[in-house]
């Protein structure tokens, strides 16, 4: 039987991590490991590499908010948070945080399974949308260094901005390089040329 969800549990109160575990387990899931502390988050996050972490927001050593800032910043891993407050302070705190989901003490295990569901399911879109936009900014980059690379050779050598490009193009093809790492190269090479020639 395929596992729901590998968890991972951070949760000072004994009975509350207890509750949640066999909560995850009714579900379908697997705890995968659980700790006390706000340092565990990270620790047990990144030597389990769960589907979704769970995390109490009062703990007697720190914040489980700040716990959950540290997953949500340097895993890939969306974080649940569990809470008896629901006053806005902490909501904003929360979502600030990276948090996608909550739940409310006391646990009702039926209520679980949709949290860590919609905590997944929006994680998976939030990187999704990162990724599209990390891969627009890489392509813009490389349009902006392609164009500067053509107008140097408009200037260096009086081509036609489509013989520019044609030249950039098979340059790119000949050498099994992108065009914007020929780009590159040209407008480094023009570069040195220019210190050089001072």
């Amino acid at each position: 039987m395929n596992t729901r969800w590998r968890v991972v549990i951070i949760d000072d109160h004994a009975p509350s991590r207890a509750a949640v575990a066999h909560a995850v387990t009714l579900q379908g899931g697997q705890v995968v490991g659980n700790g006390s502390r706000p340092e565990d988050a990270p620790r047990l996050v990144a030597s389990h590499q769960p589907d979704v972490a769970v995390i109490a927001v009062g703990l007697t050593d720190g914040d489980g908010i700040d716990a959950a800032r540290l997953v949500a910043s340097a895993f890939p891993c969306p974080v649940v948070l569990v809470t008896s407050h629901t006053e806005a302070g902490i909501t904003a705190r929360a979502a600030e945080a990276g948090v996608l989901a909550f739940l409310a003490k006391p646990l009702r295990s039926e209520e679980l399974g949709p949290a860590l569901d919609l905590a997944v399911s929006r994680f998976q879109d939030l990187h999704a949308a990162r990724q599209e936009n990390e891969a627009l900014k890489r392509k813009l980059e490389s349009r902006k260094l392609v164009d500067r690379a053509k107008g140097l050779l408009i200037r260096r050598f009086g081509l036609t901005e489509p013989e520019a490009y044609r030249r950039i193009q098979k340059t790119a093809m000949d050498t099994r390089k992108t065009m914007a790492e020929v780009a590159r190269t040209l407008l480094v090479s023009e570069e040195w040329a220019v210190h050089t020639s001072d």
